[in-house]
């Protein structure tokens, strides 16, 4: 597998009180699985930190969480709008057959016919099933269906086979 990279979780939304408390919006599901997570490395522009959770909780919709070194409401504004990220190997280990979304990100997507299609751009929640947005010539919505659309994915390689009409 390629270098690992920092994954995105969150980003700090706002304050809580007056004890540095601040408002998390979590990409994380359910929203209070990132204070799971410590350190937290925040950055912003070229700017990055990296801070330890001390405290949180879901409170309500939101989920807030104390940090060591922010004290105050004014060191937490200053916070306001840093993306959270966390490193691949804090994530739990996943089993055979299950994979992160930050995982997938990047891998080249090509048909059981060896047409390649693109690179694998996001990945979309649906009710249905998770679909795959791939990015080639052009934008792809792939279901995400493991063992029908989805033949096989190597990570080692970075790859995708899919059984996927390229026309489609």
């Amino acid at each position: 597998m390629s270098a690992q990279k920092d994954i995105n979780v969150g980003r700090i939304s706002g304050v809580f009180g007056v004890k540095g408390w601040l408002k998390v919006f979590s990409f994380t599901n359910p929203r209070e699985n990132i204070l799971s997570y410590s350190p937290w490395l925040l950055k912003k522009g070229s700017e990055a930190r990296q801070l330890d959770v001390i405290d949180g909780s879901l409170h309500g919709k939101a989920v807030i969480a104390l940090l060591d070194g922010v004290n105050d409401r004014d060191q937490a504004a200053g916070l306001i709008g840093w993306d959270i990220f966390i490193t691949h190997n804090q994530l739990p280990e996943t089993t055979e057959g299950e994979y992160y979304w930050s995982d997938l990100i990047g891998l080249k997507v090509e048909t059981v016919e060896g047409v390649q299609l693109g690179v694998v751009d996001s990945l979309l929640e649906t009710g249905a099933n998770d679909v795959l947005v791939v990015q080639g010539g052009r934008e792809r919505a792939i279901p995400f269906l493991q063992g029908q659309t989805i033949i096989n994915i190597d990570l080692d390689a970075g790859s995708i086979i899919i059984d996927w009409d390229p026309e489609f």
